[in-house]
């Protein structure tokens, strides 16, 4: 029998890189999700099923937070992560040979507003509002359920760039369009992460069975978003980008039914116990990741 691992919502940017390089590795991969042709989350017997001696549970579900944070919406998020952790917590404890290792999606968000410090898993500061409101009773559905034969980790990660989705077509319009300077202040730390170090650090929690717990998954060296816009530029060989001020984003966030925050807030994420563990980034600075990914989608102009 194939080796197998199953991704609950394993049908957006994360998921499908993570299905691609898991069935090129050999693995048969089941998906969970509301789109046809996977696993439904109304499946209980099904998911159980799934789980039964898969070496791995990757869960990455939740509503997308680029929306505006209306009551209906705020609801929608926060069920759309808790309410689909508990589900799959009840089926691991129904499973007589539950996979080894589940590892949860948090967010680096959880931190709060830091522009004079970075914030590691043992001295972070976390954060008010919301969205850390949220990654709070996410980590907390995870961590609740008492598995004896499962692993858990919480992965807090940072923005995650790659060639085929997530947040890197809206910067690269900006910039296209001569808009690509400062978003506010740009002092704000930006705190990103290549795919393929996300895909490994998977692979490297995998392999450490010691390991569990949260786990910052960001790379090692965060910028500020000044640094980060003129590194975009500069590897688009655009030598032009006018700023964007807070007014400004904040009328274009309304008529793109998104927030601010997911721009402005500084998030200083340092990936402290995975350094320690010993785990070797592959992209560890934004010049070495923003080459990759936009010579490998051919959008250097």
């Amino acid at each position: 029998m194939k080796k197998k691992i199953v991704i609950a919502g394993g049908t957006g940017f994360i998921g499908q890189y993570f299905e691609e390089k898991f069935t090129n590795i050999g693995y048969e991969v089941i998906i969970i999700s509301r789109q046809p042709h996977h696993l439904f989350w109304t499946d209980s017997v099904g998911i159980a099923d799934a789980l039964e001696g898969a070496e791995m549970l990757i869960n990455l579900a939740g509503k997308s937070v680029n929306c505006r944070y209306n009551e209906k919406n705020k609801k929608e998020i926060l069920d759309s992560r808790t309410g689909t952790t508990e589900i799959l917590g009840n089926a691991l404890l129904a499973c007589k040979n539950p996979p080894p290792l589940w590892i949860n999606s948090s967010s680096g968000t959880i931190y709060r507003h830091a522009e004079d410090r970075p914030m590691t898993e043992a001295s972070g500061d976390i954060g008010t509002g919301f969205s850390v409101e949220v990654a709070q009773a996410w980590e907390k559905s995870l961590f609740d359920f008492q598995l004896s034969q499962t692993r858990k980790v919480a992965l807090r990660i940072a923005i995650v760039l790659g060639e085929d989705g997530g947040v890197m077509e809206p910067y690269l319009n900006l910039v296209r369009f001569g808009l690509g300077g400062v978003q506010g202040t740009g002092n704000q730390m930006f705190s990103w992460i290549h795919i393929e170090d996300v895909f490994r650090i998977i692979l490297f929690l995998q392999s450490n069975e010691q390991l569990n717990g949260i786990f910052n998954c960001s790379a090692p060296q965060p910028i500020t978003n000044r640094v980060f816009m003129t590194q975009l530029r500069k590897t688009m060989n655009r030598k032009i980008g006018l700023p964007s001020p807070k007014w400004m984003l904040e009328m274009g966030a309304i008529f793109m039914n998104t927030e601010t925050e997911l721009i402005l807030k500084s998030r200083w994420v340092i990936p402290d116990r995975l350094e320690k563990e010993g785990f070797q980034f592959t992209f560890g600075t934004i010049g070495e990741a923003l080459q990759q990914i936009l010579k490998s989608s051919n959008k250097i102009q």
